[in-house]
């Protein structure tokens, strides 16, 4: 039976780009850095999730990618690119302000309540996602929280799920289930770790690694079902 789950927070339970939206244009008229338009979004996201992925494949450092990222992005619109720490810290505060849910999201883990282990597990700054988890009201549902930052590994990297599943014990690796919208963390984390997997696929993008996963979703209302299944 399935007696725990790990729920990767941005862009499975919540949608990233929101708060991402919203925060870098609260950023930009706290520095005083004028309109952040729809395109200058855009191409600031781009910058942010190729630099995630050097982070997931161990090529550079969280404090490395949270600054280069706006180092690379400043310039792009004439800004001086000196400021980037600061505005750093400024957005990681701010990420948390505007919270949305993911269709069923809410749903799902208020359904699945009392009946099994649920737990955070994600690559995302402390102060971001605890202020994320308050807000949203899951710090009261989810029993563990496992956050990169603390832990010391980042996700796909066998330290994290070993610090996890240690921690879950006598829970069994494969009485795990994580749920998680990224192949190159949450399903290659997971696959290597030998718990189960379910990748959260909700555009029905192409599967493009060489490996299986356990389920492949398209709405989170699917998740209680396959834990039925296991029972």
């Amino acid at each position: 039976m399935i007696r725990a789950i790990l729920w990767d927070i941005d862009g499975t339970l919540l949608d990233f780009s929101v708060s991402e939206k919203a925060a870098i244009r609260k950023c930009f008229e706290i520095f005083g850095l004028g309109t952040c338009t729809d395109e200058m979004v855009s191409v600031y996201s781009k910058i942010n999730s190729r630099y995630w992925h050097l982070l997931e494949d161990g090529k550079m450092s969280k404090q490395d990618i949270l600054i280069s990222r706006f180092r690379e992005f400043f310039p792009l619109y004439g800004i001086d690119p000196s400021i980037s720490e600061a505005f750093n810290d400024e957005y990681q505060l701010r990420l948390s302000d505007t919270v949305v849910f993911t269709d069923g999201a809410e749903e799902v883990i208020n359904c699945l309540h009392g009946s099994l282990i649920q737990c955070a597990a994600s690559n995302g700054t402390r102060v971001a996602q605890e202020g994320k988890l308050r807000r949203s009201g899951m710090d009261r549902i989810f029993e563990h929280t496992f956050i990169s930052e603390n832990i010391g590994y980042e996700k796909p990297d066998p330290g994290f799920f070993n610090y996890v599943i240690s921690a879950l014990a006598p829970v069994r690796p494969e009485e795990v289930l994580i749920v998680g919208d990224s192949l190159s963390s949450d399903m290659k984390g997971g696959f290597n770790a030998g718990i189960r997997t379910c990748w959260y696929d909700p555009q029905k993008m192409p599967n493009t690694t060489d490996m299986t996963f356990d389920h492949i979703i398209a709405d989170l209302r699917e998740v209680p079902p396959i834990i039925r299944m296991y029972a």
